[in-house]
């Protein structure tokens, strides 16, 4: 596979950690970047929370010193905020390069017309997309979507002919609708058609069931994408980069990890965390992560829930001493992992359907924000 270029910013490995909410913050792009070589994008950040100066919107906007390409994703529905955000991000030097979030399924999001049911209104797709590209001025542009609202509704081939119209210098598919959500299978046949009906200079990358270095190649042998995004397949398995990065460059894989190197990785994602937010809430953080790492392998529900419930880095010490750091990684732990749930009716606005020429922004569409 030949690098992976976005804008002027190339890396080896034509790899993308997916943006996360409450997952991809420096301490774990920092444990995923010494794994292997990609682009490693920060936790969705609100273009109305960057323009209002939102003080949690500010925390959530950090970057290690050697962090190379700083990769941010901003997500609005109002074509000036997300021009004004954008403008702020180049003039203040916050990152290097801006991820724009059309895939986003949850309700909070769709229900004002954000996320994976923006690009059905396709002259305000374009719109915001323009704004964003024109207040970025010399920083590259991207954005991911979803095939469509449902299986009524697809958008992502006039979407991303409209994105690549408008100067978004790549296009990345998660290959499932917003009705979908994160159940059944990713239809990587979309990513095929998308990479047919985008220019062959746009880069094209593929999101959805990559949970191995080999998910990865046949992504790209049956679909001809020019790289990979990866989302909840890292979870508790962040060693996945580094399987990447010798698959794409043609070497042997790392042999997998047992249960002490394992443990090894999470003592090393809780200190990153710590280091952070601090010792309260790093190790806090550090919970959510643990039933990942230890997916499939024989611990105790005992020490599980213990291990669920730690209070410092020496509490997790005493309690990893308890794993037998012989145990191999077992068959159980390949395969999805993360949120799956099932398929469900997308929450839209009233009358989002009826018209999708019609470029008015949802009202209160960006009232209410998160910072993130």
């Amino acid at each position: 596979m030949p690098p992976l270029r976005i804008g002027p910013h190339e890396v080896e490995t034509p790899v993308v950690l997916a943006p996360m909410a409450g997952i991809t913050n420096p301490g774990f792009r920092r444990l995923c970047r010494e794994q292997g070589a990609g682009y490693y994008v920060c936790e969705m950040i609100t273009a109305r929370g960057l323009v209002e100066k939102n003080p949690l919107t500010f925390r959530m906007i950090a970057f290690d010193a050697d962090e190379s390409p700083r990769s941010m994703q901003l997500y609005g529905v109002d074509p000036t905020s997300l021009g004004r955000a954008a403008e702020m991000v180049a003039e203040r030097d916050l990152a290097d390069h801006i991820d724009m979030n059309f895939g986003c399924p949850v309700p909070k999001v769709t229900r004002r017309g954000g996320g994976a049911a923006l690009p059905f209104k396709r002259e305000l797709f374009r719109r915001i997309v323009r704004a964003t590209v024109k207040g970025a001025g010399d920083l590259p542009v991207t954005v991911k979507m979803r095939i469509g609202i449902d299986d009524e509704h697809h958008t992502h081939l006039e979407a991303a002919r409209i994105a690549v119209d408008e100067g978004a210098v790549a296009v990345a598919l998660h290959a499932r609708t917003a009705a979908q959500r994160y159940s059944g299978a990713a239809d990587w046949s979309a990513i095929a058609r998308l990479r047919e009906a985008v220019p062959a200079h746009v880069p094209v990358l593929g999101n959805g069931d990559i949970f191995s270095a080999q998910d990865a190649l046949d992504m790209v042998a049956r679909t001809g994408c020019d790289g990979v995004v990866v989302g909840r397949g890292c979870l508790g398995r962040p060693w996945l980069f580094g399987d990447l990065e010798a698959a794409f460059a043609g070497r042997e894989l790392p042999a997998a990890p047992n249960l002490g190197q394992v443990a090894a990785t999470l003592r090393r994602h809780a200190v990153l965390l710590c280091e952070h937010m601090g010792d309260h809430k790093g190790i806090r953080d550090v919970r959510k992560h643990i039933a990942w790492y230890l997916k499939g392998f024989p611990v105790g529900p005992e020490l599980r829930r213990s291990l669920g419930m730690v209070e410092s880095i020496d509490h997790l010490d005493e309690l990893q001493s308890g794993l037998d750091p012989h145990e191999p990684f077992p068959a159980e732990a390949d395969g999805p992992r993360g949120r799956q749930g099932s398929p469900g009716r997308v929450v839209l606005p009233e009358h989002w359907l009826d018209d999708p020429d019609d470029p008015s922004v949802p009202f209160a569409a960006d009232v209410g924000h998160s910072g993130g």
